[in-house]
Order: C-alpha cells, then structure tokens, then sequence
C-alpha cells in the first residue's frame, strides 16, 4: 500500500498554490494551510482570543477570532498514524518561520520530514522573452503551480536532523519567553522586534506630496524583496501608518489611514 503524504503549509495563499502543483502532478497528497500570523501579537500563550484582541487594539482588525478559528482547525488537522508528514519552510519570511516554530514545538518528538525553501532557486519560463535566471523560491505563495510541478519540489522533503530541530526548539523558546510585539528575519534567524520596527520602511516611502496609503504600504511590501526576503502584510503596515499619522509623523488627507484606497498622506510642513 502506498503511503500518503500530509503536507503543512504556513500560508493559505502557499497551501494553494501547492495544492494545484499536487494535483497538476496526479498526487493525492493532503495539503493543510495555517492561517494566523504569529510574527506579530502575543505568542506566550498563543492564546486566540488574546491575540484577536491585540490585533483589534494594535491594528485597529476586527474579526481576528475567525482567523484564529481557522488556525485551531489546523492545530487539529494530525496527520494519520500511515501518513508521511511534510512541513514547507522558509527562513525569509517571518510569518511563516515562526508558524513553522510554533508547529515544530507542538509536535515535540514526532517524526517528520521538512521542504525548506529558505535556499532554494527556481527556474521561470516566462511566454515571451528570453528564460530568466534561476531566483531564490523565498515562499510557495511566490511560486507558481507549474514551477511547483515542474521542479518537484515536494521531491525536497527530508528529515530534520536531531541538531536542527533542538535548535528550533531553543530559538522558538527563546521567543516565546520574549513575547516581542513583532519577530522579523535578521540575516537568516527570526528574532523579537518593538511594533515600530517597520516605521522608518514606511517613512521612507512618504513624501512632501500627497500620496495614497495604499501606494505607500504597497512600496514597503516591495522593498525588502531587494533583500530576498518577504516583509510584512498590508494590514500590519496600514495600521503602523495610521499610528503614525496619530503621533504626528505624517499628515493626512483622508478619515483614517485604515481606508488605505482613500485616503493620503505627506510628510509635515513646518
């Protein structure tokens, strides 16, 4: 009989994109998707209801109890005693490291195996124009199915070694003793950051003239791309520029910077 495979992905737009590469390829392998992000808000405990209130405070969401929801549909989502378990990682972005953390450390000393993306380049083949160089694959969300398909990645998956995965644990450890309003990639770890961490990225991005939030956050979730590494969401950056908006760092045209397509901001006039 063969064995199953249950692959855990943390991101839902990754978990999709494997899932068409899956099933592009004629596999049946269950795919399995986290959908909180636990690079931001409280993680000691990862408790649902306390970090849907922290992200209803700090970021002005609310409804985060359906994503924490979700997240506890996959906490429950074990893979059978005959599958082969297969975790998708990547070290550049920190939404999905630490949910990847958090997943190695519930299962203690089960067995599995691991996709890490972290070093990974992928060929495109784009319609028209010359190939393009190999790139780093950095997430399965950045990946489309065909390349999924085409370079089988899912072939990658191998067990951690004992040394590594006691590492994770300690890091995971550490971080969570931390409790840090925000964990962000530092060259290739995740470490604790204050909220304002991204607020000189977004600073950066504003000028004298008026501009549209969304045109702001929009820039700042490009930069770090220069860097090969995944910055993060809109919703956490459209939050921070509305903060700063309430400190007085930037004017704005507009109800809130929460309305990112309708509303502007500059930088003050003296």
């Amino acid at each position: 009989m063969t064995q199953t495979v249950c692959h855990f992905v943390f991101a839902p737009s990754g978990a999709g994109c494997l899932s068409q590469a899956l099933k592009i390829a004629g596999r049946d392998d269950q795919v399995i998707s986290f959908f909180d992000d636990l690079s931001f808000g409280p993680i000691n405990p990862p408790d649902s209801s306390l970090r849907a209130k922290w992200v209803e405070n700090e970021l002005g969401r609310t409804g985060w109890d359906d994503v924490t929801a979700e997240s506890g549909r996959f906490w429950r989502g074990a893979p059978s005693s005959d599958q082969r378990t297969v975790a998708w990682l990547t070290r550049r972005s920190a939404k999905e490291y630490a949910g990847f953390l958090e997943w190695s450390w519930r299962r203690r000393d089960a067995s599995y195996e691991v996709v890490d993306l972290s070093e990974v380049k992928v060929s495109h083949q784009p319609e028209h124009g010359p190939p393009r160089p190999p790139a780093f694959a950095m997430s399965l969300g950045m990946l489309h199915p065909d390349i999924i398909c085409r370079h089988r990645l899912w072939e990658l998956a191998e067990p951690l070694q004992p040394t590594v995965r006691e590492r994770y644990r300690d890091l995971w450890q550490q971080l969570r003793s931390e409790n840090a309003p925000l964990r962000v990639i530092d060259g290739d770890e995740l470490v604790s950051a204050p909220i304002s961490f991204f607020d000189s990225l977004l600073m950066s991005c504003v000028t004298d003239n008026w501009r549209k939030v969304a045109r702001v956050v929009g820039q700042a979730l490009v930069l770090p791309m220069d860097d090969c590494i995944i910055g993060p969401g809109d919703l956490f950056l459209v939050a921070r520029v509305n903060s700063l908006v309430e400190n007085g760092r930037l004017e704005i045209r507009g109800k809130s910077a929460l309305e990112m397509h309708a509303s502007e901001v500059r930088l003050p006039r003296t």
